[in-house]
């Protein structure tokens, strides 16, 4: 017996995500409370999209755009697609800014593909939706956040992407400063050499794991805990005006880092009120997301999540 898909309209809202934080390559991320609205129905014979806001006029249309692409991923898990799906997107994350607007788009499809399914959440559980969002994504440090809320720390074993969602901090303030230029991952990644000395290894690994502790206990060990000498020297010369700014925060006392793979930075910690960033920034306050992809309609009800949100599959 084949699927049976939902006829009323389903939504979801996608946080905007922060990676990395400093000395978590690749493994620990961060929900904000910025986020793209997406809604979807099944229709006759076509998939279609519409976008307002952030990339309108510049993403695809069609089965092409990375919603889709991550909704016809999900509902082929799920054996079956519908005939078609016009989906609508009110963008308000920056595109290409570090900011995880495409593990956005990426969860907002999975999320909407399970919610347009009949029993969709039983069928597919946040164990698997979080393995095909980091199996479209390339790794999952930031689909993590976005899926399950709060802070993440994330890991890949053979059965695909897992995580760990932990309550951040009530002193946990961040604010995000916004250049006008765009950034890509992949060129940020080709600035990283293949290897880096023993000790630069060692001394990530207790930064990280003081960030741990940092973000979800003790605030005022944020500035130590975000020091990184894995990947952002190596991509400052790419983007120096990121550079400038993370340096410039840091001694201002601000516990400051490269949002995910810039040039978006990310302070965690207040920023003086007599601090100037530049004109060529936007700063915004930002509070911690702690809902992850909520959807709304449909047969998915969003569920309270414990500290272990994606355990291990079967």
């Amino acid at each position: 017996m084949g699927l049976s898909f939902v006829t009323d309209p389903v939504s979801v809202s996608t946080p905007a995500t922060s990676a990395n934080l400093g000395p978590g390559f690749d493994s620990l991320g961060l929900a904000l409370t910025l986020y793209d609205d997406l809604t979807a129905r099944v229709t006759g014979d076509a998939y279609t999209v519409t976008v307002s806001g952030e990339g309108a006029g510049e993403l695809p249309a069609d089965e092409n755009h990375l919603v889709v692409r991550a909704m016809l991923a999900t509902f082929d898990e799920f054996g079956q697609r519908p005939p078609g799906v016009a989906v609508e997107c009110v963008n308000r994350i920056p595109q290409a800014r570090g900011l995880g607007s495409s593990s956005a788009a990426i969860v907002g499809g999975v999320q909407l593909a399970r919610g347009l399914v009949r029993d969709g959440l039983r069928l597919i559980d946040d164990v698997a939706a979080l393995r095909i969002a980091a199996r479209l994504e390339g790794h999952p440090d930031n689909v993590a956040p976005c899926l399950l809320g709060g802070f993440t720390v994330a890991w890949t074993e053979a059965t695909g992407g897992r995580a760990v969602r932990l309550t951040p901090a009530e002193g946990v303030r961040p604010t995000v400063f916004v250049p006008a230029e765009r950034g890509y991952t992949a060129t940020a990644r080709a600035a990283l050499p293949a290897e880096v000395p023993h000790a630069d290894a060692a001394f990530n690994a207790g930064r990280a794991a003081l960030l741990t502790h940092a973000l979800t206990n003790d605030p005022s060990l944020l500035f130590p805990a975000t020091e990184d000498r894995l990947h952002q020297g190596y991509r400052g010369p790419g983007m120096p005006g990121t550079a400038s700014l993370v340096a410039a925060l840091r001694s201002a006392g601000v516990a400051a880092v490269v949002s995910g793979a810039g040039p978006t930075v990310l302070a965690l910690t207040e920023v003086p009120a007599d601090f100037t960033p530049g004109a060529q920034w936007r700063g915004e306050v930002l509070g911690v997301d702690d809902a992850g992809a909520c959807v709304k309609g449909g047969m998915v009800e969003h569920a309270e999540r414990g500290p272990v949100a994606a355990g291990r599959t079967s």
